[in-house]
């Protein structure tokens, strides 16, 4: 199939966008605080480590 010239620039626009946002929300999630309670049981773990 054989895209013309008008549908490749709608698509590497379309591609372009989608990049932006996967991006815009994983560093939105690389962002986002630590629940407490995953803080307790990490905590927890790191307790039960052999050598510690």
């Amino acid at each position: 199939m054989r895209l013309d010239m008008a549908q490749k620039k709608d698509t590497s626009g379309l591609k372009a966008q989608i990049d932006e946002n996967l991006k815009r929300v994983y560093q939105e999630a690389l962002e986002e605080e630590v629940p407490d309670r995953f803080k307790e049981l990490l905590e927890q773990l790191r307790k039960k480590e052999p050598g510690k």
